[in-house]
């Protein structure tokens, strides 16, 4: 464990996981997550980006793609309730840097004024957007982090069950893959969990969902249909409480003939990997995305190191 890690896991169980818990409303949430990403990022990196419209969806790009060029479509996390393209801009450059491929995010609509399924809706226009402006599906690499994560497998299960083509891989961190919350670790994992507070998932749920079936696959991955999916890369820590979320997931997927690879860190907080300008362990796990997101897409001779 690095000295970074060790200094971050103190600040994050005692001040940002205690703060986050205290936000009274979404709006709320928002302001804290976006101040957040501003220390996170030491600045404005998204200032230097490209804005485009996927649709009627708003979006940053690291830059617009050379025409038939790999890229990734990367859903940020937040709950569903938080987080923007700004908010994941520093991330979203450095996947960049180390992949070579330009990276879109798409600016999706948060509940709870735009609750369940309109997230997925988003998703999915966005996919339809890239593929009209002429992006080779399997040259479009899927990706995410947390309820983003999730996200990126519920649009890469549609696919797969409505017979669409599909994406090169999907790439996620800490996915959020089941709104039932029957994972054994959200119980097991609630003394080691450094960044969520737990007291807050029913809250959530009823945010987002506001009554929808938490089973349904758009929204809880877990119970998706992925045969015939490409390769799946997931990033867990053993210690956060959406370990099963994602543990269940590669046997979910497995069980359907997916070739899954699943990276397990101990010690570490939920989507550690945001953490990458701070944490060598964040920047050892990106670079493992990375050589498995060229392995997939395609080498991309700029990639940096």
């Amino acid at each position: 464990m690095s000295w970074q890690l060790k200094v971050l896991r103190v600040f994050l169980r005692r001040v940002a996981r205690r703060s986050l818990a205290r936000q009274p409303d979404s709006a709320g949430a928002r302001k804290w997550f976006e101040r957040g990403a501003w220390l996170n990022a030491r600045g404005r990196p998204w200032q230097h980006f490209t804005p485009d419209r996927l649709g009627d969806i708003p979006a940053l790009w690291t830059a617009l793609p050379a025409p038939g060029a790999p890229m990734i479509l990367y859903l940020h996390g937040g709950g569903y309730v938080m987080g923007n393209p700004h908010t994941h801009a520093a991330l979203a450059g450095y996947l960049k840097r180390k992949t070579g491929l330009e990276v879109c995010l798409p600016d999706y609509r948060l509940a709870p004024e735009h609750p369940f399924p309109a997230a997925f809706e988003d998703a999915l226009a966005a996919w339809r957007a890239l593929l009209a402006k002429g992006h080779a599906p399997g040259k479009i690499v899927l990706a995410g982090d947390s309820a983003g994560g999730g996200l990126a497998l519920a649009l890469l299960g549609h696919l797969c069950a409505t017979g669409q083509p599909r994406p090169a891989c999907a790439v996620t961190f800490s996915p959020f893959t089941d709104f039932a919350f029957e994972g054994p670790s959200i119980v097991q994992n609630a003394r080691s969990e450094i960044l969520l507070p737990i007291t807050r998932l029913e809250r959530l749920r009823d945010r987002v969902l506001q009554g929808a079936d938490p089973r349904d696959p758009r929204i809880s991955p877990l119970y998706g249909t992925f045969v015939g999916a490409p390769p799946v890369l997931i990033q867990v820590a053993r210690t956060e409480i959406l370990h099963s979320d994602s543990t269940r997931m590669v046997q979910h997927l497995r069980a359907q003939g997916v070739d899954v690879t699943l990276q397990e860190r101990g010690n570490l907080p939920h989507v550690w990997q945001y953490f990458h300008g701070w944490l060598p362990e964040a920047r050892a796990s990106l670079t493992e995305a990375a050589a498995f997101i060229r392995a997939q897409a395609g080498p991309a001779p700029s990639a940096g190191s």
